[in-house]
């Protein structure tokens, strides 16, 4: 059999490699059109009737397209005479998957075919990284939601109360009487609306609410680090974490892992080759504040009054052509807010770097 392959540099950390396979929502799902069309443009490209798009994981091979006849990766037989692959790589550089086309009948493949092919590993890589960034911020969006309508059922439930009292008071004239009877009828009919909203909220998730678990924020910060180290490597950057001891709080682990992955990955893109990344913290009270500051493109004046809003157009560009998809500081946005805690982000312009702070209630 004729083997076509593209440079293959695998990352050996497979637990990380497994824990963005997870991240990306792709395991266990079915085929779906987008990637089947994708694949049958890479049967075209080499005029062959077999095309697929695989991703491996605990030993084994979740196939999302296969064009022609069902194959199992790795080959185990000599069914095919030719097969040309290529990598499907995160940005971080773990190699995900990939995409391949195989003949029965012998041919070789041009340097252009396999150029295509990589271009094609490209574009299911854009995919899967639009898609579960835009899944990402609708669920931060809709839990800070989901708390919102929790914390009104409070009041409302008062209002309602409050309202039954003031009709049972005796001596009540008739016209008092019809309006707490209507206050109360109207209370009543909004807390049954916001508990059908908390309902299905409560299908779709175990909980809306963040969890309140003692965790370490140091750990945290470092976790996300070492799961930033090959876009670190890649622009010769380190994150310096200025933090001794621990900082226990208590909160949700995997929403402020998600908070300071975006923080710092966004950090990564908009520093240059070599700039590097420093996080502190302040205490006090019963709050801590966490700041990751850079020395990459900064922000205007304008660009800081739209910052954290969806798909803002900010003057600041990625400073190696990273994607960026306008959603990753809108959902930390959101998921600070859903921990009571605040987000916010200074820059003395362009150039000049940024800030951004995270502050979170130690309880």
């Amino acid at each position: 059999m004729q083997y076509e392959k593209a440079d293959n540099t695998i990352p050996t950390d497979e637990t990380l490699r497994s824990g963005k396979l997870r991240y990306y929502e792709i395991l266990s799902t079915p085929a779906e059109s987008a990637f089947d069309q994708i694949a049958q443009l890479a049967a075209e490209i080499f005029d062959v009737p077999n095309a697929g798009i695989g991703f491996q994981a605990d030993g084994n091979m979740f196939m999302k397209a296969q064009i022609g006849a069902s194959i199992s990766l790795p080959l185990k037989n000599d069914t095919f005479t030719f097969f040309a692959s290529t990598p499907i790589r995160s940005p971080e550089g773990y190699e995900l998957g990939l995409i391949y086309v195989a003949d029965t009948k012998f041919k070789s493949a041009e340097e252009q075919q396999l150029k295509m092919l990589g271009h094609l590993a490209g574009i299911v890589m854009e995919k899967l990284e639009s898609r579960i960034a835009i899944r990402r911020a609708l669920r931060a969006y809709d839990d800070r939601l989901h708390v919102l309508v929790h914390d009104l059922k409070n009041p409302m439930t008062t209002i309602s109360l409050q309202s039954e009292l003031l009709g049972r008071i005796p001596g009540i004239d008739d016209k008092a009487l019809l309006i707490a009877g209507k206050i109360n009828t109207q209370s009543k009919k909004m807390i049954d609306n916001l508990n059908g909203i908390l309902s299905s909220a409560r299908k779709e998730a175990n909980s809306f609410k963040p969890k309140k678990d003692k965790i370490d924020l140091k750990e945290i910060l470092e976790q996300v680090k070492r799961e930033l180290n090959l876009p670190l490597k890649h622009k010769n950057q380190t994150v310096f974490i200025d933090i001794e001891e621990p900082i226990e709080i208590f909160a949700d682990p995997d929403k402020l892992i998600t908070v300071f992955s975006e923080l710092i990955n966004n950090a990564i893109k908009f520093s240059s080759v070599g700039k590097d990344i420093y996080i502190s913290h302040q205490t006090s009270d019963n709050e801590v504040t966490i700041s990751i500051k850079d020395n990459g493109v900064g922000l205007t004046e304008e660009d800081l009054d739209k910052v954290f809003m969806k798909f803002a157009r900010l003057s600041s560009v990625s400073t190696n052509q990273e994607n960026t998809y306008g959603l990753g500081l809108t959902t930390a946005n959101a998921l600070v807010d859903i921990h009571r805690g605040k987000l916010w982000v200074e820059s003395d312009g362009k150039d000049l770097g940024t800030t951004f702070y995270v502050t979170l209630p130690i309880k």
